[in-house]
């Protein structure tokens, strides 16, 4: 019996209809689930300020979209990553397998996220760093799925080798901690400042977390150079800045160092910090509209001033959102979302700001020195800085 022209099209219709219905009964589905967010930060310990801002940072955004990014809800699983290294790994992966996050948010110690960054690459889960500026992140590191919304260690650091250069210094001694970061800080202050003229003489460290600095203050008022490069941040930048005051070496060997070792300090740095330069991707004062109403935000949800750790946990919820919304919430289209987030325009309080085709910020670093209880905005030192990202290939 053959079946009428009309009748086949009227049953193609309804199945037709049905896997509409049944589509979008999926995608409605898809949307009422919430986006996890697996937050592997410093929750405890030396770095534990830095943690609570990047959180608060990130939850405002979410906050000021009522509560969902494209339409979805967000769910947070909280994790103190301790600022160890070596237990990262195996966080990061209970995060990704128990927990099954959508999205890795962490974290503040550069050997903590290099760890973060290698199970994220082996998992192919999205993971956003909001602050540890580890070179490698975005160079050997680099993924197609790994973004970084602050800085890389290089970036602040390279800045400052031109500003020590440009204020008269020939003779430098540097002074950090001994892991990542302070290595890879060191690296770019010197490739800037040698480059320009002058001469690292000492490279000095100290083990991390240790605040001890009194051998390290000996060496440097005997060797006598024209400035001293530092990289600590959170309670040992209090510490080390109160110390190099009280050695009374502030008036007489200029201290240099990335913005950390003055954002989130000065409270407890008091008088000792007045006057420092500093570079970094944030300031005070910098009028810019998007930063006047994120400060305002801030301030009355939190009861604090935000920091620039505060400004980089923000930028990452927008950049989660800018992925987002490009495919309505469907993390499914990965291919898309990641598209979309290469793409994003971050309006930051720090100022506009793209991505680098390693994904890393492509933005000013700014020169600020201490007036009061701010970084004060003084210029512009690198304009448009873009990390080298030497060693990464998206393949």
């Amino acid at each position: 019996m053959k079946i009428s022209s009309s009748l086949q099209r009227a049953g193609l219709a309804l199945l037709c209809s049905a896997a509409l219905t049944g589509a979008a009964q999926a995608q409605t589905a898809a949307a009422n689930q919430p986006v996890r967010v697996g937050v592997m930060l410093p929750f405890t310990g030396t770095y534990a300020p830095l943690g609570v801002a990047i959180e608060n940072g990130f939850k405002l955004y979410v906050q000021e979209q009522g509560g969902k990014l494209a339409g979805r809800p967000v769910e947070y699983v909280r994790l103190d990553d301790e600022s160890d290294p070596s237990k990262a790994a195996e966080n990061a992966t209970r995060l990704v397998k128990r927990d099954h996050v959508d999205l890795l948010l962490g974290t503040v110690h550069s050997g903590v996220a290099m760890a973060m960054a290698k199970v994220a690459k082996d998992t192919n889960t999205l993971l956003i760093v909001p602050n540890a500026g580890a070179d490698n992140v975005t160079g050997p590191l680099c993924a197609p799925n790994i973004f970084r919304t602050s800085f890389s260690n290089w970036q602040p650091a390279y800045a400052m080798g031109k500003v020590a250069a440009s204020k008269g210094a020939k003779h430098v001694v540097t002074l950090t901690w001994k892991y990542a970061a302070g290595e890879e800080s060191v690296r770019g202050f010197k490739e800037a400042f040698e480059a320009a003229g002058g001469k690292v003489d000492e490279q000095l460290t100290v083990p991390f977390p240790n605040v001890e600095f009194q051998s390290q203050l000996t060496q440097i008022a005997a060797a006598k150079p024209d400035a001293v490069y530092v990289f600590f941040a959170g309670a040992g930048a209090v510490k080390f800045v109160r110390d190099y005051a009280a050695a009374g070496l502030k008036d007489k060997i200029a201290l240099y160092g990335p913005g950390f070792l003055t954002d989130g300090t000065l409270d407890a740095q008091g008088s000792a910090a007045q006057g420092l330069l500093t570079t970094l991707h944030y300031a005070d004062g910098l009028t810019l509209p998007k930063d006047q109403s994120f400060r305002l935000d801030y301030a009355k949800t939190y009861k604090l001033q935000p920091d620039v750790y505060a400004v980089q946990g923000y930028d990452a919820a927008q950049l989660l959102a800018a992925g987002l919304v490009a495919v309505k919430g469907d993390m499914s289209q990965r291919d898309a979302m990641v598209h979309a987030m290469e793409r994003a325009k971050i309006d930051s309080p720090r100022g506009a700001f793209v991505m680098s085709k390693a994904h890393n910020p492509v933005q000013d670093i700014y020169l600020r020195q201490v007036k009061g209880n701010e970084n004060h905005l003084l210029s512009v030192a690198a304009k448009a800085l873009a990390d080298p990202a030497r060693g990464c290939s998206m393949n």
